[in-house]
């Protein structure tokens, strides 16, 4: 609460420094915030504010604001911009953040941004976007220090001194041959021990693991993850270095992601969150559940099918919510495990069949639990036997089902190279209401006479 008030504070403060064009004085306060708080408090900040906001920091302070923003709000901040600022804060800001900025960008826009910045830094920046998204290549960034392997350990430690303001980590410093071939990595920790007079070549670890430049940024993240690397090396075909990608980027990657999946677990498809206006989000949730919708009128007609047996036993339509509830609330679950499996496994044949059984004996498991129970309170509350095992017998099979389908579904996506969050929830929740039901009165006919 004391730390909510404070930044209320100082979001008053900053509002009347606006107010009265103090601009040393807006200054001073800012300096004292760090980036994120930065962030926040511009986005906070009454629209009418926020260009002098923007004008008042200098442009290191800009590059950090942009690390903590939305790419909408990015773009947004660079339409307020004068030109000359905007060209001054892409050329600061990390290639690969670029590239994400620029991506949301049409081709003449991002053409008419480019040709005004530094000819080398544009170079890098063209390259970066000729890869595909969501490629090693896109995120990749090229401030890092290489080294030769002829180096002493003497020369070495002298241009990481001079480059060390380029360099986003100390950890690593990456060896390479005569081609700009990686051939080695180096740790300043083996710097710092090495004797002075030593060649890089005697102390490097020639085993390396690096990425290509088309390999897809969840493959470099888990590879970071499962290493436990500060940064891993991108190389193009013939082995030559040509960046790297740091662990802050990988957890943008793991971020973003993440963000994408539950947007399709929601089937709401793109980014809502607090600030999202009303008819956007309505908007945005809306093609999906408008589907959904009519696939549910599924549900209506099975419903009208069984008519005469819902008529002759009202008890049944008692347990017909719970029933298509459980379903779809397992088949959720079995999704939302196989996703994150998916994400952090890399599964082939024998781990898929081998999931599908262990989801089928936790169906088994959990659908036999769940239907002594209800058969106990049908056969209680209505004193029918037939009743209890028509609906335990119904919630076992429906349950079974239902965590198989959001086991396989998922892994069919997978294999066909679909998103596997694409099956959403929303989506194995109406399937599994429309298989629900009709196992359901297709046991309850069955027995009809019994419970008569």
């Amino acid at each position: 609460m004391k730390e909510k008030i404070n930044k209320n504070k100082i979001a008053i403060v900053l509002i009347q420094l606006l107010k009265d064009a103090k601009k040393d004085a807006f200054r001073e306060v800012i300096k004292e915030l760090m980036p994120y708080d930065i962030a926040e408090q511009y986005n906070e900040l009454p629209v009418k504010h926020r260009p002098l906001f923007l004008e008042y920091l200098d442009v290191p302070q800009l590059t950090s604001l942009l690390r903590h923003l939305t790419r909408d709000e990015q773009l947004q901040v660079l339409r307020i911009l004068k030109p000359v600022r905007s060209v001054e804060l892409l050329e600061l800001m990390k290639n690969d953040d670029l590239a994400f900025l620029l991506s949301g960008l049409k081709d003449s826009q991002i053409e008419k941004l480019i040709t005004q910045m530094k000819h080398e830094e544009s170079v890098i920046v063209r390259r970066i976007l000729a890869y595909p998204e969501k490629s090693a290549g896109r995120k990749m960034s090229d401030r890092y220090v290489w080294i030769d392997k002829k180096y002493t350990i003497e020369q070495a430690i002298e241009k990481l001194k001079h480059f060390s303001e380029l360099a986003e980590y100390l950890n690593y410093l990456y060896v390479i041959d005569e081609h700009k071939k990686l051939v080695g990595v180096v740790s300043y920790r083996d710097l710092l021990l090495a004797d002075s007079k030593t060649t890089v070549d005697e102390i490097m670890t020639k085993n390396i693991v690096s990425v290509d430049v088309y390999t897809k940024q969840q493959e470099v993240a888990k590879l970071i993850a499962r290493h436990d690397f500060v940064s891993i090396p991108v190389v193009i075909e013939d082995n030559t270095l040509v960046g790297i990608i740091t662990v802050d980027d990988v957890l943008d990657i793991i971020m973003r992601e993440a963000d994408e999946d539950i947007e399709m677990l929601l089937a709401s498809g793109k980014a809502i969150d607090f600030k999202t206006k009303p008819l956007v989000a309505a908007y945005r949730r809306l093609p999906w559940l408008i589907l959904l919708l009519f696939i549910g009128l599924v549900s209506g007609s099975i419903i009208a099918k069984f008519e005469a047996t819902l008529e002759a036993v009202v008890a049944l339509a008692f347990f017909m919510p719970m029933i298509a509830g459980m379903t779809g609330n397992t088949g959720t679950q079995s999704l939302a495990v196989v996703v994150r499996g998916l994400v952090t496994e890399d599964l082939n044949t024998k781990q898929a069949i081998k999931l599908i059984f262990r989801e089928l004996i936790v169906g088994i498991i959990i659908g036999i639990t769940c239907a002594i129970i209800i058969s106990v309170i049908a056969y209680v509350w209505q004193g029918s036997l037939v009743l209890g095992l028509v609906v335990g017998s119904s919630l076992l099979i429906t349950l079974i089902i239902g965590t198989i389908a959001g086991t396989v579904i998922p892994l069919i996506l997978h294999k066909f190279k679909v998103d596997p969050a694409v099956a959403s929830g929303p989506l194995i929740t109406t399937i599994n209401d429309i298989l629900s039901l009709l196992i359901y009165f297709g046991i309850a006919t069955m027995f009809i006479s019994r419970l008569m």
